[in-house]
């Protein structure tokens, strides 16, 4: 796993397939996804190789209920008491109620999603809250979930308002350039999903895959939602 350091308050882990996000308040510590089975003790070395303690993570907010998004999250969770969140749409995947639903795959999309299932499978995880589009996570001086379908029926993004940062999940990706993300279930709601998400104006966008947009992140994203949505409109 490797840790890459975004700002002083927001780190990456990057795992050979998918990345999970630590953001860092005063006293606590939050994930943005928790990694497949088996990233918890790197994600907990990682912690303490900040200077920081693990025990203090508070909550674990998933984006969206794939086995490399939160394989390690009731691992960490029952270790350190955290509290698990997720869309109310996905929580029932996530606890292992109802199977994952299958993406409608592009011909190219076919060998990187076969490369993708051979993550091993997440276990059953508790979720402790549902949100909905719009909810208070309770970190991040009044982050908020946002509702973008499309990717799943329950995939959401999170946004951080105050500091101008957007954790976006798996509906836009960050591979080679600043794209809508892979593997949807309804590609068109996606699309829609991913034009909303280039609305907020986030100056840093954490994607589910690929390097953070860190400049020019605004006009990229507009742009790039445009480009993949068929609209081709020029932002000054």
């Amino acid at each position: 796993m490797d840790l890459i350091t975004i700002t002083p308050r927001l780190h990456l882990f990057r795992f050979p397939i998918g990345q999970a996000y630590l953001w860092c308040d005063e006293n606590e510590l939050t994930l943005v996804d928790a990694g497949h089975v088996g990233a918890a003790a790197p994600i907990e070395e990682a912690v303490r190789g900040l200077g920081l303690d693990p025990a203090a993570i508070r909550r674990i907010v998933i984006t969206h209920g794939h086995r490399d998004h939160y394989g390690a999250a009731g691992e960490l969770a029952d270790r350190y008491g955290a509290e698990v969140i997720a869309h109310r749409l996905d929580a029932p995947v996530i606890r292992g109620e109802v199977p994952v639903a299958e993406p409608v795959l592009l011909d190219w999309e076919v060998p990187l999603y076969e490369l993708g299932l051979t993550v091993p499978e997440a276990p059953p995880t508790r979720v402790d809250r549902e949100v909905g589009d719009g909810d208070a996570l309770g970190f991040g001086d009044g982050a908020v979930a946002v509702h973008c379908p499309g990717h799943t029926d329950g995939s959401i993004a999170v946004h951080l308002p105050r500091h101008g940062v957007l954790f976006t999940g798996d509906c836009v990706a960050g591979v080679g350039q600043v794209m809508l993300g892979v593997f949807n279930t309804d590609r068109e709601r996606a699309l829609a999903s991913f034009r909303r998400l280039a609305q907020l104006g986030a100056h840093t966008v954490c994607f589910g895959h690929g390097d953070p947009l860190t400049e020019d992140a605004v006009a990229v994203m507009k742009a790039s939602a445009d480009r993949d949505s068929g609209l081709q409109v020029e932002h000054g």
